[in-house]
């Protein structure tokens, strides 16, 4: 099989269209279209179904792309692992975050990369732990945050740090209570108490939603959904117009704009918390920057999420 043919199948399955890929790639449409048909005849199957409006992948088309974007990222690192023979680090990494902590993370962990790797480069993908598993799988990402990710075979975790969790509201009970500073911590919600509260949570597989299911299941209580939404902010939004509570780490309050009109109350009795893990496929070894990745996010991730949390006011322990 010809990497060039199959990288150039790759960009137009990604893309959807021959006319994008081309202008991509830099490749005249007529043969971009001759190399991938020659690559249909030699695996013996219709991988595109062309349309006047672009192309779509056959099943077997689906299940090439799923190796091709594994061989090709192979492929790059193992020429990454050669060029880093010669000296400094280089080549391209992919870091997933969650984005309760991305704000955060993110200016430390590119500046840190950037001083430490001048020669190389840093992407971050933002997205919950079930989207961040799937892009590492599939070889789009090369390390992972995730928040409780499940045992599996394709998935190797280290734990980090662990995260309370805080139910989260408006923060005098009300909406719209707008107070200056950083968010301070609320009087503690009983487990058993959490029902009573209508929650806006992402939907299942979500790591901190299962948890919580979990943990009330375990009580005999169910979660009271009030609404669905996958996304940080448009939770703390809805949160913030009176809508609903939500439960998070209290980190998904910092550098955030409704911060300081909101009020994180602990969950007690017992105490929820999620751990946070590094993530890496088990199928695709890391490359030598990967791991300098790994190195650098077990460094600076603990010293950036304790240092913001400190100057928040806690319950006592035997709130706890």
């Amino acid at each position: 099989m010809d990497l060039k043919q199959l990288a150039y199948f790759v960009h137009v399955a990604d893309l959807g269209s021959f006319t994008r890929a081309s202008a991509l790639l830099d490749v005249a449409q007529p043969a971009l279209s001759r190399q991938v048909r020659q690559l249909e005849v030699e695996l013996r199957q219709t991988l595109l179904n062309r349309t006047g409006r672009g192309v779509t992948l056959t099943d077997a088309g689906q299940r090439l792309l799923e190796h091709g974007r594994g061989i090709l990222h192979q492929v790059e690192r193992a020429r990454e692992d050669l060029e880093e023979m010669r000296g400094a680090p280089v080549g391209h990494a992919a870091l997933g975050v969650p984005p309760t902590v991305g704000r955060i993370l993110t200016g430390p962990l590119v500046s840190a990369f950037q001083q430490r790797f001048p020669r190389a480069t840093l992407g971050i993908v933002e997205g919950l732990s079930t989207f961040l598993l799937e892009r590492l799988v599939s070889g789009r990402v090369d390390v992972g945050l995730v928040y409780n990710p499940a045992p599996t075979p394709a998935i190797e975790t280290q734990p980090l740090v662990v995260e309370p969790l805080y139910l989260i509201g408006p923060a005098d009970g009300t909406p719209n209570a707008r107070r200056s500073g950083a968010p301070k911590i609320g009087k503690p919600v009983a487990l058993r108490d959490l029902p009573a509260y209508g929650l806006i949570v992402p939907a299942r597989p979500n790591a901190v939603r299962m948890y919580v299911e979990s943990q009330l299941a375990a009580i005999g209580a169910r979660i009271n959904v009030a609404w669905e939404i996958d996304g940080i902010a448009a939770i703390l939004d809805l949160v913030g117009r009176g809508l609903g509570y939500a439960v998070l780490s209290v980190n998904a309050l910092r550098d955030e704009p409704l911060g300081a009109e909101l009020a994180p109350r602990p969950i007690v009795k017992p105490r929820l918390a999620v751990a946070l893990a590094i993530a890496t496929s088990s199928q695709r070894p890391l490359t030598p920057l990967g791991r300098r990745v790994v190195d650098l996010v077990r460094e600076l991730v603990p010293r950036e999420l304790e240092g913001r949390r400190r100057p928040l006011r806690v319950g006592t322990a035997s709130e706890a």
